[in-house]
């Protein structure tokens, strides 16, 4: 890989920075002073430096949010906060990230971003059967018979049945519950909506894990982290 091309990638410039950083002696390879920005190196093996810090390459980055309600799970948008443009701080920004699956703007929770295309068609795609826990509160009690008809699928209103899904009731009580949902799918709105058509209301929302890999409850709302070579590999 280019050099100039390397640095830009990595976030320290525009490739007419990176000239201007090369000719003023900042760059080095491999601890000698770099002359030409254009010189191909080995982004694997060879050491980059700028005034002195070690730039490492990565093709590709995989951030676990905890995403806050009131942001939208999108990369840009007009008057509104998303997590790619106003949570993703510098350290990241550069790779123009993007959610692999959403939430909606009122719900909480474990939010995966990536800029590996790939990775977010097999994460969001339901024949992966890739599962999403949610923590649901809700407003009216569930009981045996709707554990039941999330097991065989719940019909929508709009006439749409989802796939098989799971229900587990957490707690009860005189007008409310608490559950997990565990869905493979991601329609719009549609965890809520599956408890509509059951003629009860999602009242607070959070997705807990997705694919094995629950939500790092160290992380508040808005925070983020690189997922460990572990729970990627659970992923893929």
């Amino acid at each position: 890989m280019r050099l100039d091309k390397l640095l830009a990638n990595m976030g320290c410039g525009s490739r007419k920075d990176v000239k201007k950083l090369v000719k003023q002696g900042a760059v080095c390879i491999n601890g000698l002073e770099a002359d030409d920005p254009g010189i191909n190196i080995d982004e694997n093996n060879d050491v980059v430096t700028l005034f002195g810090r070690e730039i490492t390459y990565k093709k590709y980055v995989y951030l676990m949010m905890n995403k806050p309600a009131g942001v939208l799970s999108a990369t840009e948008d007009y008057g509104r906060k998303t997590v790619a443009t106003d949570l993703v701080g510098e350290d990241f920004s550069h790779y123009e990230l993007s959610p692999a699956g959403r939430l909606d703007i009122d719900s909480e929770g474990f939010l995966l971003l990536t800029n590996d295309g790939g990775f977010i068609h097999d994460i969001i795609t339901p024949s992966r059967h890739v599962e999403k826990v949610y923590f649901c509160r809700i407003n009216g009690v569930a009981d045996e018979s709707d554990v039941e008809a999330f097991a065989e699928g719940i019909t929508l209103a709009d006439g749409y049945k989802c796939m098989p899904a799971k229900l587990e009731i957490l707690s009860k009580g005189e007008y409310s519950c608490t559950v997990h949902v565990t869905i493979c799918e991601g329609k719009f709105h549609q965890v809520k909506r599956m408890f509509l058509a059951r003629r009860m209301q999602v009242t607070y929302l959070k997705r807990v894990s997705i694919g094995g890999v629950a939500l790092d409850e160290s992380l508040e709302p808005g925070e983020y982290r690189e997922l460990t070579e572990s729970e990627l590999s659970l992923l893929k």
